[in-house]
């Protein structure tokens, strides 16, 4: 018969603990005795030089001198130290190894018990308190015949139950805290051993049980639970697709082909994503990235083009190659820049809703160069320019590195610089960062035209991917696929909060389940459908993670 496990009072277990204490205690006194002299005067010696070092109040030939002395000082206390050092190890060894044989087996492993026998009584405990509401709801809801009483009687009824269950939940964080408490202490007494230098394993195992003490299933699923319904989508694609299909998608040739179509919607998720970070939007994209198509391929284009730009048929190719590479480069980003920079200045300057203003730019772009073009699609570059720009090495396809220098390059912006900062602190809040002194408009506008960089960029790589074929028409809808990889990776519309990490995952989600279903057959415009389903998700998800928070 299975013995229950005993419950350890307060006193309990401070005396399960009081033998490891004592025995502790006495390892790390003649510890602390032998560094007394040595490690400790070390270190306070070095504490000491560092604010010499930064006292401006001191001439230089002080601060030599003081310093100077400070070191014969240290030198005499590292030899202390090296003599001692043998003494220390043996000693750090002894107590690990006595940490080790009866830590876990004379008072982690009573604890962990009792923590357990604690759980099922407390929880017995409120099964009990909720039967005994139950039936004392029962027999006062039997003697109530008005409504208005027995309405009232079902809101008392409720809230004793919400009491009911908060004291239950409140008993079981206790009993949490108690159980982190017990195993965190191992590592408080081998930190005071080794002066905070642990071992990889004894990290990983702080990081585990950190986890494990703030884990919460609810929190869990709201964050994360879209990555998990997106994965168990794309496994079940890769499942489908040699029996529908007859072909496998975790092939090497199709996770670099996903990374490759994913590389210039990089830097258009990379750019909107600024915006979203406070609170905005762009629907411009997919038109910037037809007009930037466009551009790219008249400039870059094989010989003459057979097609005009307001009725003028252009030719470059008297241009050296490289010269219409950089050319085009150059076009690109001062296009976008410049319709982004009209966004931004009317969303910043009149506080025109971004919608609104980025959907004027849509429609502008789109119409001027449809007009411009007639709507005709031009021919292919130069076929000599995507081995130039991005050449495959052993079949590696370069333009992945292009990406991952953007995600750098862009991490570094929002992470290391003023800017960066200063776009989180706009985002979560303008009125306060306004107050603070931070100028709202100039960030505003640089987000903009940080976003016009990075869409001309993207669209100028798309060209060369391509291998040309622009027209009007090209990138419609991408603005949709920009913000939803943006949403997914976790930028939240509320403001303020994002990672560069979070839209790389992102954009790599979306690229990779589009892929999947082009090769199964999906049409097109079902593949909308399926974009416009996880959007709504991600943000419903959002908003429930703000209300929450509010």
């Amino acid at each position: 018969m299975a013995t229950t496990p005993k419950i350890l009072t307060v006193e309990g277990e401070t005396a399960l603990l009081q033998p490891i204490d004592t025995y502790m205690s006495g390892i790390q006194s003649k510890i602390d005795e032998l560094r007394s002299s040595g490690t400790t005067k070390v270190l306070s010696l070095q504490s000491s030089i560092d604010a010499i070092k930064s006292d401006r109040l001191l001439t230089k030939q002080e601060r030599e001198q003081q310093i100077a002395a400070l070191q014969k000082e240290m030198d005499a206390a590292k030899q202390v130290e090296s003599s001692r050092k043998q003494q220390v190890a043996t000693l750090i060894a002894d107590g690990e190894a006595y940490l080790k044989a009866h830590y876990d087996k004379e008072y982690l492993t009573p604890v962990k018990e009792s923590c357990a026998a604690e759980r099922v009584v407390a929880k017995e405990k409120y099964q009990k308190r909720l039967a005994e509401l139950e039936a004392e709801h029962k027999q006062l809801m039997a003697k109530t015949s008005d409504a208005k009483e027995a309405k009232e009687e079902k809101y008392v009824y409720k809230n004793k139950q919400f009491d009911a269950k908060v004291t239950y939940q409140l008993e079981l964080q206790r009993i949490k805290d108690r159980q982190h408490d017990a195993a965190a202490y191992r590592y408080h007494l081998i930190d005071l051993l080794r002066m905070s230098h642990f071992t990889l394993a004894e990290k990983l195992d702080q990081r585990w049980e950190a986890y494990r003490y703030t884990f919460n299933a609810h929190d869990f699923l709201l964050n994360n639970g879209l990555y998990i319904a997106i994965l168990l989508v794309f496994a079940g694609l890769c499942v489908a697709a040699p029996i529908v299909k007859g072909t496998n998608l975790l092939t090497p040739q199709n996770l670099l082909n996903i990374l490759q179509q994913a590389s210039p919607r990089m830097f258009l998720a990379l750019g909107v994503a600024g915006l979203i970070l406070q609170t905005g939007t762009d629907l411009s994209i997919g038109r910037m990235v037809g007009m930037s198509m466009v551009a790219s391929t008249v400039i870059m284009h094989q010989g003459p083009n057979t097609g005009t730009i307001f009725g003028v048929a252009y030719d470059f190719s008297g241009i050296p190659v490289v010269g219409r590479i950089v050319m085009a480069l150059v076009v690109c980003v001062a296009l976008c820049t410049f319709f982004s920079a009209i966004a931004g200045f009317f969303t910043a300057r009149f506080k025109m809703h971004w919608f609104v203003s980025t959907m004027a730019n849509m429609l502008v772009i789109f119409g001027l160069v449809t007009y411009a073009t007639k709507g005709v699609s031009f021919g292919a570059i130069d076929p000599t320019i995507p081995s130039m720009v991005t050449p495959k090495i052993n079949g590696f396809p370069t333009i992945i590195l292009w990406a991952i220098a953007a995600i750098a390059i862009v991490w570094f912006i929002w992470n290391k610089t003023t800017f960066g900062k200063n776009m989180f602190a706009v985002g979560g809040n303008p009125e306060a960062a306004a107050v603070s002194g931070i100028n709202v408009f100039a960030v505003s506008i640089g987000a903009f035209l940080l976003a016009g960089v990075l869409y001309g960029f993207g669209s100028w790589l798309e060209c060369i991917r391509m291998v040309g074929s622009g027209s009007a028409a090209y990138g419609q809808g991408w603005e949709m696929d920009a913000i939803a990889a943006c949403v997914v990776g976790g930028i939240s519309f509320t403001g303020g909060i994002g990672k560069i990490s979070g839209v790389t995952v992102g954009v790599l989600i979306f690229t990779a389940l589009t892929y999947a279903l082009t090769i199964l057959g999906i049409d097109t415009n079902l593949q909308f459908v399926f974009s416009g389903v996880i959007i709504l998700i991600a943000v419903t998800l959002d908003c429930l993670k703000y209300v929450r928070k509010k």
